[in-house]
């Protein structure tokens, strides 16, 4: 998940307490980092299949997001299949501080409206960008062992529009950042 969430405005902003998302089976975040991408990526030909493996590649983002959330030792996921740069590394941080205060978020992530709004197969590393509405009203953030619910703001958003970036690697696409507009959707 590179690059995911610019930041702490990325998928946490949300979240005071840390309520990160996952979405319809999107995602969890490992805490290792992913190499870099090689020059001899190649993109689809076809710009309808390149759309298709993207957003499939950032459903899976959010499966593996839902999972590493979901884990204090965030042992199940496996979100370097998904993300890498800044969205790896803003994803992972975040869970561990979710985590590090007692907390695990239970429940899914759902992604709706996911399109690729741009894609560009002629640079050096094909990239698309996805855009959608990321909803965790039903992604609860609870404490860890009683799984009481743990105060959030009560004007967060819950159903927000989300952009995000996509890199076509050797192994398959990567959210390399993630950009909440904090606009409900």
């Amino acid at each position: 998940m590179t690059t995911m969430t610019a930041a702490s405005l990325t998928l946490c902003a949300l979240v005071a307490l840390s309520a990160c998302s996952a979405s319809d089976g999107d995602g969890e975040a490992a805490v290792e980092t992913s190499p870099a991408p090689s020059a001899s990526s190649t993109a689809s030909s076809d710009p309808k299949e390149a759309a298709k493996e993207a957003i499939a590649a950032y459903q899976g983002y959010w499966q593996e997001m839902e999972k590493l959330y979901a884990d204090e030792s965030g042992a199940g996921a496996n979100l370097t299949k998904y993300a890498a740069s800044a969205a790896l590394k803003n994803a992972t941080a975040d869970a561990k501080r979710t985590h590090d205060r007692g907390l695990v978020n239970i429940g899914d992530v759902r992604v709706t409206d996911a399109a690729v709004t741009e894609y560009d197969a002629k640079g050096k590393i094909p990239n698309a960008t996805v855009s959608s509405c990321l909803d965790i009203s039903r992604w609860r953030t609870v404490d860890a062992n009683t799984e009481k619910p743990a105060t959030l703001p009560s004007n967060r958003l819950t159903r927000y529009l989300i952009v995000s970036t996509l890199e076509k690697w050797p192994e398959g696409w990567r959210v390399i950042r993630d950009d909440p507009q904090g606009k409900p959707c």
